[in-house]
């Protein structure tokens, strides 16, 4: 066993006795040592019930003859860091999430990994230290929020986020938005729509990291704990099987998850992740495949905020094993491929089957026929920009207006609040994307006033930063090369026309070649906004979106 070098032999003498020291006895240091990686704190919603996923997760090692060592991670909620210069950290964090276990997983050799993650960054951090690390792992997140209500409908956080906006211009009153930040989100677990931290969970499932149910069944149900248990004997036979990440996550399973999230409508940061997961498992993923194959990709799930439907109705209605096996009808899935269950892919889906056809559509009946997520190139991106198709409406697939153009979210979010912006506009916020930013802080904010005010139609938006999965509209992201790097969007003027053509993936502005040399030539790359600490080391090691943001 991998633990056997920290524990077997005379020399280990010294390391048997701190173990002692924290009342391990020598039955339990005989058998597989399983790190329980558990991002439990006190200021996320979706980690705040952890302990409890934990504890059944430790059951579930001790019952299939294994040793749990639990140790920690952090995790930051996108939702409370958002629209303030926290935000840096979101994405960053994910990169610490994996090197720190890294550093515990080397420094202890565990002979396998039990990781518990819920929210947004959390999830791809947690599996690029599996790929990276190449030991014996399963995922097991906290699981979904369930929806809220109010009105009688249901709702989430991008509804509070939205009716910001909608108070500013006089469509809700100041009353009823205290009612409904009492109603939207109702307890823990990850927010209830298809947003970052849903999709990413869904898309673990479909990576075959976890066991079937991982992406959808709620936080709250006794089902999330039994699924716990069965996660902590699962990896104890991970060990003994030699079954490891790598083996798992091969280019077909990568394409899995890319089809899924075409059909589902992810989150526009699956983009971003994916890649970035892929990477770590030394496997290149080119943005380009996303188009390639959203055009043979039917779309079967309008899940908020693209529609009315949450996460609770998803697993109702089947679950993500319901979703692939409905896709495997047009052959789309890799069937002939392992999982962390030790079944093929194709074996798991046998028990599956859509329950409600208003949730999961028939791929015969689809709500499009290509897929929710589009990577947009031109002279504004040509290196990629990407928008959640499925959220946009359809007068807004295509659209040609004048740019406003600001340096950054807090202008941005000023204007739209301050009734400056107008229908037709298309709202450019630079200096946001990975260096830049530092960070690419997520635009919920400006996103969802502009749906709030009832924009979301009339107006597009632009940056260089990144969305969160709440967001809809035509909010169009990660262009890159970002305006840091001296891209094209660094020297947009407000008035300049922008064409949009996302049926035909396109991102253009109306500019000669002259005119943009002539722009170029005389940009002027700004003072870095940190120049201390963490955010300002990251700004100098990040990639671009388009290449996952992630570090050289």
């Amino acid at each position: 066993m991998r633990s056997d070098a920290m524990k077997k032999g005379l020399e280990r003498a010294p390391h048997r006795s701190l173990f002692r020291a924290l009342g391990l006895v020598d039955e339990e240091l005989s058998k597989p040592m399983i790190g329980v990686v558990n991002s439990f704190n006190e200021i996320v919603p979706g980690h705040m019930h952890l302990k409890d996923i934990a504890e059944a997760v430790k059951a579930g090692v001790r019952m299939a003859g294994g040793t749990p060592v639990e140790f920690p991670a952090i995790a930051v909620c996108d939702g409370i860091a958002m629209g303030h210069p926290g935000m840096r950290y979101s994405l960053a964090s994910r990169e610490i999430i994996a090197d720190s276990i890294e550093v515990m997983a080397q420094a202890h050799p565990f002979d396998g990994l039990v990781l518990i993650p819920n929210c947004d960054k959390v999830v791809p951090g947690m599996l690029m230290a599996a790929a990276r690390l190449n030991i014996p792992a399963i995922v097991v997140s906290g699981g979904p929020m369930m929806a809220g209500r109010f009105q009688d409908k249901d709702v989430s956080v991008t509804n509070i986020f939205e009716a910001v906006g909608a108070v500013q211009a006089g469509r809700m009153t100041p009353e009823e938005l205290a009612q409904l930040e009492d109603s939207a989100c109702p307890g823990c677990g990850s927010c209830s729509g298809m947003f970052t931290a849903n999709s990413m969970n869904c898309l673990t499932e479909v990576l075959g990291m976890a066991l079937p149910g991982n992406g959808t069944i709620p936080a709250v149900s006794a089902a999330r704990r039994r699924l716990a248990k069965m996660t902590g004997i699962r990896a104890v036979s991970l060990v003994q099987e030699n079954l490891r990440p790598c083996d798992i996550l091969t280019a077909k399973a990568f394409a899995n998850g890319l089809t899924v999230d075409l059909a589902l409508g992810c989150s526009t940061n699956t983009v971003l992740h994916l890649p970035a997961i892929a990477h770590e498992a030394g496997i290149e993923l080119d943005l380009n495949l996303v188009n390639q194959m959203s055009e043979k990709t039917p779309h079967l799930c309008k899940l908020s905020p693209a529609g009315e439907h949450h996460i609770e109705n998803l697993y109702a209605a089947g679950g993500i094993q319901a979703v692939m096996k409905e896709l495997s009808r047009k052959d789309l899935i890799n069937l002939n491929i392992k999982a962390v269950s030790g079944l093929t892919v194709g074996e798991q889906l046998a028990q599956a089957g859509v329950k409600d056809n208003g949730v999961i559509r028939s791929v015969s009946e689809p709500y499009s026929a290509t897929g929710g997520l589009a990577i947009l190139r031109g002279n504004l991106a040509p290196d990629g920009a990407v928008v959640k198709r499925a959220a946009v409406a359809p007068e807004m697939l295509k659209h040609t207006g004048p740019a406003r153009v600001f340096d950054g979210e807090e202008a941005a979010i000023q204007a739209i609040m301050g009734g400056r912006i107008k229908p037709g506009d298309v709202v450019v916020i630079r200096y946001e994307g990975p260096k830049g930013g530092p960070g690419m802080r997520e635009m919920l904010m400006p996103t969802s006033a502009l749906a709030g005010m009832g924009l979301d139609k009339e107006v597009a938006l632009l940056t260089d930063g990144r969305f969160s999965g709440a967001s809809r509209g035509a909010s169009i992201g990660h262009v890159s090369p970002e305006a840091a790097e001296g891209g094209l969007i660094s020297v947009l003027q407000d008035g300049d026309i922008v064409e949009i053509d996302i049926p035909n993936y396109r991102l253009e502005v109306q500019l000669s070649e002259a005119e943009i040399k002539e722009r170029q030539a005389n940009w002027q790359p700004p003072q870095p906004r940190v120049t201390k600490g963490y955010l300002a080391r990251y700004a100098r090691l990040v990639t671009s979106a388009g290449k996952g943001a992630v570090l050289t």
